[in-house]
């Protein structure tokens, strides 16, 4: 029997104020999951953090920059006040900074490193404290298809992407031991603001070598995101599932 249900279950899911994030927020808090989101716009963060109240659910929301390990650690001793544990971390946050490697300022490359991998291992450090004490926990990393792939003009958001590919393979045989199970989705072409900033022929291209013929949307993701935090995944770690339409076999 699949066990999607979160009853009971305490999530932390950054960059959870929009998009991809905030999908994965509701989503989590319809299957009974209280629910922590940071984000860099607070405003965005605590609206949503209403619409999960108005579900029934628990909800703090956090400014924090995760390339800030005070601030992530600020964030999670205020978790553990409220809720004592946390259950369920998804590493969302994330930008784009693109251009070709010639244009490309060292200033944009460290900033996409230090949001999307930096950030990544610090909120992976911090909470993975807590969850080898609890002997329990489910971390899920927003990679993407373009860290397998490469993409033209994105070679500081590949290589971060990348990074976390190895990242998630190398904690997740650190983790397993105490019942931590860390996985990674690699989505392709997911319609969300960053997506819609892509010029329209660019956009035509991509749909042409997605065999499934359509675009996909954040609820994709956050339905796998559910399963990976979920009773129905406790034998799956160290993996990086792509959901891409097709777009890369």
């Amino acid at each position: 029997m699949c066990e999607l249900s979160l009853e009971g279950k305490v999530a932390l899911i950054t960059g959870g104020a929009k998009g991809i994030g905030k999908e994965i927020s509701l989503l989590f808090a319809n299957q009974g999951a209280d629910i922590c989101l940071c984000d860099t716009d607070i405003e965005q963060a605590e609206e949503t953090a209403g619409e999960i109240r108005d579900l029934g659910r628990d909800s703090l929301s956090f400014k924090t920059d995760v390339t800030d390990s005070k601030q992530v650690q600020d964030m999670m001793d205020k978790i553990l006040d409220k809720f004592k544990k946390v259950d369920i971390l998804i590493n969302n946050a994330g930008i784009t900074k693109d251009n070709l490697i010639l244009r490309l300022s060292e200033e944009d490359w460290d900033k996409v490193i230090a949001v999307n991998l930096k950030g990544c291992f610090i909120c992976t450090k911090i909470v993975s404290k807590v969850m080898l004490k609890q002997r329990f926990g489910n971390i899920v990393n927003i990679a993407s298809i373009i860290g397998i792939m490469g993409n033209v003009g994105q070679s500081n958001y590949a290589a971060s992407k990348a990074g976390i590919i190895g990242f998630t393979k190398s904690v997740a045989k650190e983790l397993a031991s105490r019942g931590v199970c860390v996985n990674a989705i690699a989505p392709g072409f997911i319609k969300t603001e960053m997506t819609a900033k892509l010029p329209e022929d660019i956009q035509k291209k991509m749909l042409q070598v997605i065999p499934l013929g359509r675009f996909g949307e954040p609820r994709d993701v956050a339905e796998l995101a559910l399963f990976l935090s979920s009773k129905s995944s406790s034998y799956i770690t160290g993996q990086v599932i792509q959901i891409d339409g097709g777009m890369l076999m």
